[in-house]
């Protein structure tokens, strides 16, 4: 028998093709005419993999989502979980930032990424948080390292008041310490680390002003 002329499609191989494509155009990437042009089959060929759109874009969110390691939740401190899973968030995406405005598109519903939420609430429930609570809080928490992530896939610096020192002599202050540190990172990676220690350090119900 001839060996097929292309890879057998699968569900798994069109999140694969959908991801690399957001991954260079962002948004526009993941349609369903562009992964198939790209598997080179028909975009009918498609749907007997993924029903529809949105499956597909929760198969690329389960790709990404999968490299989340939620055990910390689990097993370690509630402060200690936070920290080290926020880190393990922010590595998963980190290699993907074009793909978290299209993730926001669509509602969550990628089995892996749920079981991860799963995680985060009972350990937020065993540190007193209510159920009315829990929702808020990872949606503070994903906020911050998500935006962390764009904040990565941007200039390294995006602050520039050269020019303007005499009007904005703090500022400028502030800015002339960039010059020691990392020009490859100067920035997001330290307010990432300043950030989490910020809000792990209220991570606890009672200890911020909506309590």
């Amino acid at each position: 028998m001839a060996r097929p002329p292309r890879p057998l499609l699968s569900r798994e191989l069109i999140a694969q093709t959908a991801l690399a494509l957001v991954d260079r155009h962002g948004v526009e990437g993941a349609s369903i005419r562009r992964v198939a042009t790209k598997l080179g089959v028909n975009p009918t060929s498609l749907y007997n993999h993924v029903p529809n759109l949105a499956a597909m874009i929760e198969d690329v969110r389960s790709l990404v989502s999968a490299r989340i390691d939620s055990r910390p939740l689990r097993e370690m401190a509630w402060e200690d979980g936070l920290r080290e899973w926020a880190r393990s968030y922010r590595r998963a995406f980190a290699g993907h930032p074009r793909v978290v405005p299209l993730l926001m598109t669509n509602a969550v519903k990628a089995p892996v990424l749920l079981a991860e939420y799963e995680d985060f609430a009972v350990a937020a429930r065993t540190v007193g948080w209510s159920d009315r609570d829990i929702l808020p809080l990872l949606t503070a928490f994903e906020s911050f390292i998500l935006g962390s992530v764009l904040d990565m896939s941007g200039p390294a610096i995006v602050f520039d008041p050269r020019g303007q020192e005499a009007d904005l002599p703090a500022f400028s202050a502030a800015f002339a310490t960039l010059a020691d540190e990392d020009p490859t990172d100067p920035i997001a990676t330290r307010a990432f680390e300043m950030g989490l220690r910020m809000l792990i350090a209220s991570a606890r119900p009672g200890e911020h002003p909506g309590s």
